[in-house]
């Protein structure tokens, strides 16, 4: 039983490392301009000329933003689902991905310049408040079903002080500030997937080295008190962990809907696993993935109309979470 699982937690890793080579491609290739992967594959010697610069200056920093972020959201909805106990916990439907917009809004709405790190920290600041109105509400219901809508309430107060802000901006705002705030990878530059990359890489580090304690964590907060777990640290770090995650995430793109809650789903049903060694790095692979793959549709489905990162991933992940909702209920009522 032990070796058939890790055969298929091996085989999983490799299917999810080879589509991610093939949507970073496709994702390259595939544009208003078409370029050919020969053609794309040239520009590693030389990319001075128009194609290029389509592909290093564009396509390529977007596409590798999309990996790192969607494995970032992924990776922040497992958290949250582990500290929560709640399958349906995520960034967005707590509402800590609207907490951390109304903040950075307020910044860009004001035309206040600040750097990457700033963003971040303004977006991690907004996490943290709405994190903790969550944290509050969590400790007055049980019921899981009104967690989730507690959530959902503060996200629609964050949403309409942002809406409140984008509506005043100045003109020239106005127009980046509502496209950032519907969600969106365009954009990107090498900056700002190197401090990306910096953030996440040492957060998922972090997340990786909790992955015994998160394992009995997972058991129970009595088991894991008696295998000599520090229960207070471990949440006070899941809390920071998953709210510096999302911020960064909103920081650079936008709020971007259920990709936190589908994905740790889809790949708990492809590992057969919940071992935490596991499923934290399977998450950020599925979650770049899933965010290649939805960024291709976003830019080409309607071309030259592009559309917000959001809507593509409304449709591939609320059906999800309606499944586990349903099957919930399910299995309540047996």
């Amino acid at each position: 039983m032990e070796k058939t699982r890790k055969i298929r937690c091996f085989t999983t890793f490799i299917i999810l490392i080879i589509l991610i080579i093939i949507l970073l491609i496709m994702n390259v290739c595939i544009g208003t301009v078409h370029i050919s992967f020969k053609a794309a594959f040239a520009t590693l010697y030389d990319h001075s000329d128009r194609v290029g610069r389509i592909v290093w200056d564009i396509r390529m920093p977007r596409a590798i933003a999309a990996m790192i972020l969607g494995g970032a959201l992924a990776l922040a909805g497992y958290l949250l689902q582990t500290f929560f106990h709640n399958p349906i916990a995520g960034p967005f439907v707590l509402g800590i991905s609207s907490g951390a917009k109304m903040i950075v809004a307020l910044l860009l709405g004001n035309a206040i310049r600040v750097s990457s790190l700033a963003m971040i920290a303004a977006a991690f600041l907004g996490a943290m408040l709405s994190m903790g109105f969550v944290l509050i509400i969590s400790r007055k219901v049980s019921s899981m079903s009104m967690l989730v809508v507690s959530g959902v309430m503060i996200g629609y107060i964050c949403s309409a002080v942002t809406e409140f802000v984008v509506t005043f901006a100045d003109d020239s705002d106005i127009v980046n500030l509502h496209n950032w705030s519907r969600g969106s990878f365009s954009g990107m530059t090498w900056d700002s997937v190197g401090v990306m990359s910096i953030v996440v890489g040492i957060t998922f580090i972090f997340v990786f080295l909790m992955s015994k304690p998160l394992m009995a964590y997972q058991l129970g907060e009595s088991y894991a008190v008696n295998l000599g777990v520090n229960i207070k640290r471990i949440r006070v770090l899941l809390v920071l962990l998953s709210s510096l995650l999302s911020a960064c995430i909103v920081a650079f793109a936008g709020p971007i809907s259920f990709v936190g809650i589908a994905v740790p789903h889809i790949v708990k049903s492809m590992l057969k696993s919940t071992k935490p060694i596991y499923m934290i790095p399977a998450c950020f692979l599925g979650g770049a993935v899933f965010c290649l793959f939805c960024d291709l549709l976003a830019r080409m489905m309607f071309a030259p109309t592009e559309l917000s990162i959001s809507t593509v991933t409304a449709v591939f992940g609320a059906p999800v979470v309606l499944f586990i909702m349903i099957r919930r209920s399910k299995e309540k009522n047996v």
